[in-house]
């Protein structure tokens, strides 16, 4: 019982771990932030929504990408469109409330909204994220 424990509890106490290690190195604990991808149907939705995310605090910082084409199939049909991309910089604790947020605001029936963890990055940068954002 007390290795089928230790085996359950290892996530747990390697994550305590690595951020004691962050608290007292400064050093960046991976998957703490995350890009998030949401798809607009133009520039002026695109710039609404990335204002919209920063004045709740959901993020960093936003990139608005221009037009891309996007192929996808669509209640069965190949639909082709065009599309506008932000890249959403946030703590990945952050996700679930920044999803649900742009859910309400969107006007797409089903918005793209997906998100990767950050791994590395330039530390100095990585910080200054994590310092834009109140803690949750």
């Amino acid at each position: 019982q007390v290795l089928t424990l230790s085996l359950l509890m290892y996530p747990v106490l390697r994550g305590f771990a690595l951020q004691l290690h962050s608290a007292f190195t400064g050093s960046y604990v991976p998957g703490t932030l995350s890009i998030a991808f949401i798809s607009c149907l133009n520039q002026q939705i695109a710039k609404d929504i990335a204002r919209a995310i920063m004045d709740k605090k959901l993020a960093a910082y936003v990139n608005i990408l221009p037009k891309s084409l996007a192929l996808y199939f669509w209640k069965g049909e190949l639909e082709e469109s065009t599309e506008i991309l932000l890249l959403v910089q946030t703590r990945t604790s952050k996700i679930s409330e920044l999803s649900n947020y742009v859910r309400s605001i969107h006007p797409f029936e089903i918005p793209e909204i997906i998100s990767l963890p950050i791994d590395q990055g330039n530390p100095l940068y990585l910080k200054w994220i994590e310092e834009s954002l109140p803690q949750d």
